[in-house]
């Protein structure tokens, strides 16, 4: 049995920027006041507004504390991915820039991942800064079945008022803190990079049930999660991506998409919703 790598920590943080704003700051700053044994690896997607540039400096004293740079955008999921295999932590964490974690909640979560069996994912309930939870921390698969069942009210979903305060076995959680051994990450090959932002988290979720692991939200841990400063710079960008991600996502996982009459159908809805958005989307940032 080999002995074990001295270097390997318990967690290694990831977080991914693309001109995410100010909050960045205070997102390093949360992960770096914690004492638990960790790294955290910085990606940064081409960002135009020199913070990820300001945050290294001023912490290049910080040996837990590393920065990479990419050349261009090249979306969530390979950023992860390329920051994963620099990785040495025995868990990462998948943390968005806009969210502020403490010691308490990285120790729940860690503690979660030890305890229960076969987890391959661990998410938590991500509030905004009210404290009201988001729904997307406890989500179901988004099948064609469900969203019409929805559209005609015979099924309600999921709301905020109904995300446990426990452990519970989930189908999807948020993408905005995910926890995984690195093991099971390795496994999966990571992201799918034929996403480029939003849905890569519901397709990985997926695929953690489907190799046989357990997705499991921690209800009772909660995290402020701002929104992203790069949604609200460029919206049509995100929402096109966003669009993009579901039409991505049915064709793999839904068996609906097997019909092509249904596919092509599905694929009419997407485009169409996404082009009526427009608008109040173009509205909104020239009021800024």
């Amino acid at each position: 049995m080999p002995a074990p790598d001295p270097f390997q920590l318990q967690l290694s943080v990831i977080i991914v920027s693309a001109d995410s704003g100010p909050s960045l700051r205070d997102c390093v700053k949360s992960v770096l006041a914690c004492t638990i044994p960790l790294e955290l690896l910085l990606i940064d997607n081409a960002s135009t507004d020199g913070i990820p540039q300001a945050i290294a400096r001023a912490r290049e004293a910080d040996p837990r504390f590393k920065v990479m740079y990419n050349h261009a955008n090249l979306g969530f999921g390979p950023a992860v991915n390329r920051a994963a295999a620099q990785a040495r932590g025995e868990n990462l964490l998948i943390l968005n820039p806009d969210c502020l974690v403490d010691q308490t909640t990285l120790q729940r979560l860690l503690d979660i991942v030890a305890t229960e069996n076969k987890v391959g994912l661990v998410g938590a309930v991500v509030c905004d800064a009210n404290g009201v939870p988001d729904p997307a921390s406890f989500r179901r698969d988004p099948l064609l079945g469900r969203a019409l069942a929805t559209l005609f009210k015979r099924n309600g979903g999921v709301n905020a008022s109904s995300i446990p305060d426990h452990v519970v076995d989930a189908e999807a959680v948020s993408g905005a803190v995910m926890l995984m051994p690195q093991r099971v990450f390795e496994s999966l090959h990571g992201f799918d990079e034929k996403y480029f932002l939003h849905c890569e988290d519901l397709d990985l979720c997926r695929r953690v049930r489907d190799a046989g692991w357990r997705v499991l939200l921690a209800g009772d841990v909660r995290v402020m999660h701002g929104k992203g400063g790069s949604s609200r710079h460029r919206p049509i960008f995100v929402s096109y991506h966003k669009h993009r991600g579901m039409w991505r996502w049915f064709r793999k996982f839904d068996r609906a998409a097997q019909n092509p009459l249904v596919a092509i159908v599905v694929w009419f809805g997407i485009w169409t919703r996404f082009l009526l958005k427009i608008p109040g989307q173009w509205l909104r940032t020239a009021k800024r």
